[in-house]
C-alpha cells in the first residue's frame, strides 16, 4: 500500500515569518508521525527559507517513521544528507531562484552527474530517487543512474484533474509501466491533496510512497492536523 509521508516545509515557513520557534518544527515532525504519518519530509534550500539545515539535524535523531530530504544536489545538500543519514534522498533540479520544485530532471542530458551522485547515496546505504516528469523515456534512463527510485512530478496531473481525469492521468500511467519495466520503485508528489490523490492512488500501478506538504497543511488550517492526516490516509485506503 502507498505510503504517505508528510512534507513539513510549512510549519518551517509559519516560524521563519515572525522568528522564535513557534510553531516547533520538530514538535511538528513527532505530531505528525503521532497522528498516523509514515514518513516525514523535508525540503531544505541553500537560502534556508523555510526548513533550515539545522531543523534536518535536529529532526534525524527523533523520528520513528521514514526520512526523506528533497533538494538539489550542490556541495553543501550533499554534506548535509550525509551528515543525517536519511532513508531516503530525493534528488530535484531546484534553480536558486524558485518558489517550488516546477520541473524534473532531463536522466538523458545529466546521466552522468546523476550517476556520480547516486554513487555516493547508495555507497552510504541511502535510498535514491530522482524527481522526474512523467515521460517513459526520462523514467527509463532514470534506471541508469543506479537510482533507487523515480518521483513523478503530478502538478500537470493536478492542474487538469478538475477537466479531464483520464487525460491528466494517462502519462503518469505509461510512466508507471516504465518503472516497472526497468525496476525502479515509484514516488509521487507536488500538489496531490483531498481531491485528487485516491483517483491517483487507485490507477496508478507499482506506487509505494507519495510526499504531501502544501495541500494538507492548508486543510490542516480548517480540520486540525490529526484529522486532516486521517483524512489523507483513507485517500489510501488505509483505514
Amino acid at each position: 500500500m502507498t505510503r504517505l509521508s508528510v512534507n513539513i516545509n510549512k510549519f518551517a515557513t509559519l516560524r521563519n515569518a515572525r522568528g522564535g520557534n513557534l510553531p516547533d518544527v520538530v514538535k511538528a515532525a513527532i505530531d505528525c508521525e503521532r497522528y498516523g504519518a509514515e514518513g516525514i519530509t523535508v525540503h531544505p534550500r541553500p537560502d534556508e527559507r523555510h526548513i533550515r539545515y539545522s531543523d534536518v539535524l535536529d529532526l534525524k535523531p527523533i523520528l520513528n517513521t521514514e526520512f526523506n530530504i528533497e533538494g538539489n544536489p550542490i556541495d553543501s545538500f550533499m554534506e548535509l544528507v550525509l551528515k543525517a543519514h536519511p532513508a531516503q534522498v530525493t534528488l530535484v533540479p531546484d534553480a536558486l531562484n524558485v518558489i517550488t520544485s516546477n520541473a524534473g530532471w532531463d536522466t538523458i542530458t545529466h546521466k552522468s552527474y546523476l550517476k556520480e551522485i547516486c554513487a555516493v547515496f547508495k555507497k552510504e546505504g541511502i535510498r535514491t530517487s530522482i524527481f522526474v516528469d512523467p515521460v517513459p523515456e526520462m523514467v527509463r534512463h532514470a534506471a541508469d543512474t543506479g537510482c533507487d527510485r523515480v518521483e513523478l512530478y503530478t502538478e500537470a496531473y493536478a492542474a487538469q484533474y478538475h477537466q479531464n481525469r483520464e487525460k491528466a492521468i494517462e502519462p503518469y500511467y505509461q510512466a508507471a509501466l516504465a518503472a516497472q519495466e526497468v525496476g525502479l520503485g515509484l514516488n509521487a508528489g507536488h500538489d496531490l491533496n483531498l481531491d485528487n490523490l485516491q483517483y491517483f492512488d487507485k490507477i496508478i500501478p507499482g506506487l509505494l510512497e507519495v510526499s504531501i506538504g502544501h495541500a494538507l497543511i492548508c486543510d490542516a488550517l480548517y480540520y486540525g492536523l490529526e484529522s486532516t492526516i486521517s483524512q489523507y490516509l483513507r485517500q489510501l485506503n488505509k483505514f
